[in-house]
């Protein structure tokens, strides 16, 4: 096997809290007394003998994430951070992860306050935010193939993510859920319950020309606007910055595991087993007929001989693979994957939510959630 690209380590743990925001306006519904089931993130480069084994990399940011955020756990967040908002909260968490815990090379932390809104701090210190919507919409896509599923009038649950650089320094309340749920409060209006088809500029709606008609039409009114994400299914959409298209599909693999590299009588160097969620991430220019990257049905296709060698498999077992640690795993799919599939730029490979390893041939530039 070649060199493996840098991967990039990510671990994720809950809290339970409570807080309030002083800040906030009278009458607002944060500004009283109210409580979060909060999910924290954080990725990191880590150097090589950080852990203490090679593989252990993702159970030992973990654990650095479990202790720094412990404190928070069933308490009243005011009483460690000023103004508990989530962009704070995670300021809060990278500074002490950095300082106190000695964590090298992070490159992102999130704080995910509710199933549909969360923000990201990215390696420069700049908050994103971000907020998910949902709509309920048909389409068809009229210049797929003849006898292709797409072809014909169905529908989809669409989610979306919008993503915004909020970038205001220090200002204690820079993130502001409620001016992006009034941007969308009118998109909403005209897709929900809609035939995509019949919408000025939606002729053709791909997920990733949908991603770009909101973009052309949301960021004359929010210039921090990053990037818009449009989910077709739960486990395939596309992404879209203002320049580049981006595709993803995802699978889920039950299947058995041990580590090579861990000590006798560590848990990890016996068979155990994850139900593991695999990414692939695909980049390239649009098919000016068909309106799409690629089609979500030819990557499912031309992975699945390598879905099949993992699924319901001891992934410890793949051929040429010098360990099963999912940064090593992860590696392993872009290599085989990649000869399939040219526009695969990125794999990420997770063992439990959010705790896994990222690899990818260039710079990790986006903060998806996951």
């Amino acid at each position: 096997m070649s060199a493996s690209p840098s991967p990039l380590f990510t671990a994720s743990a809950g809290f339970e809290s409570a807080c309030q925001i002083d800040a906030l306006p009278p009458g607002h519904r944060s500004r009283g007394l109210h409580g979060h089931s909060y999910l924290a993130t954080v990725r990191a480069e880590l150097p090589t003998g950080w852990a203490p084994f090679p593989g252990s990399e993702v159970h030992a940011l973990r654990d650095c994430l479990e202790r720094c955020i412990a404190p928070l756990d069933h308490a009243l967040l005011n009483q460690h951070i000023t103004q508990p908002t989530d962009e704070n909260i995670a300021r809060w968490i990278r500074n002490r992860l950095e300082t106190e815990f000695k964590v090298p090379g992070i490159t992102q932390v999130g704080i995910q306050s509710t199933a549909n809104s969360g923000v990201d701090l990215d390696a420069n210190g700049h908050a994103h935010v971000w907020r998910r919507y949902r709509f309920q919409a048909a389409h068809q896509l009229p210049n797929v193939p003849m006898g292709h599923k797409c072809g014909r009038m169905h529908g989809h649950g669409f989610e979306l993510i919008l993503h915004a650089n909020q970038d205001l320094g220090e200002r204690d309340l820079s993130i502001d859920y409620d001016h992006l749920d009034e941007l969308w409060a009118p998109f909403h209006a005209l897709l929900n319950y809609q035939c995509l088809n019949d919408i000025e500029g939606l002729s053709n709606p791909t997920s990733e020309l949908i991603s770009s008609w909101l973009w052309s039409k949301l960021k004359p009114q929010l210039p921090e606007l990053s990037w818009v994400t449009v989910y077709e299914t739960g486990s395939s959409g596309a992404n879209f910055d203002g320049e580049r298209y981006r595709i993803w599909k995802e699978f889920t693999l039950d299947s058995a595991v041990k580590l090579g590299r861990a000590p006798a009588g560590h848990p990890l160097a016996g068979i155990h087993g994850h139900t593991f969620t695999l990414r692939l991430h695909l980049s390239a220019p649009l098919d000016q007929v068909y309106g799409w990257a690629m089609d979500f049905s030819d990557v499912k296709m031309l992975f699945d001989p390598i879905f099949k060698a993992m699924d319901h498999h001891p992934l410890h077992e793949l051929a040429g693979l010098p360990d099963a640690d999912t940064a090593t795993l992860a590696a392993w799919v872009l290599q085989h994957a990649k000869a399939q599939l040219e526009p695969l730029e990125r794999v990420d490979l997770y063992e439990t939510r959010g705790s896994g390893a990222i690899v990818s041939h260039g710079a990790i530039e986006e903060l998806i959630p996951v």
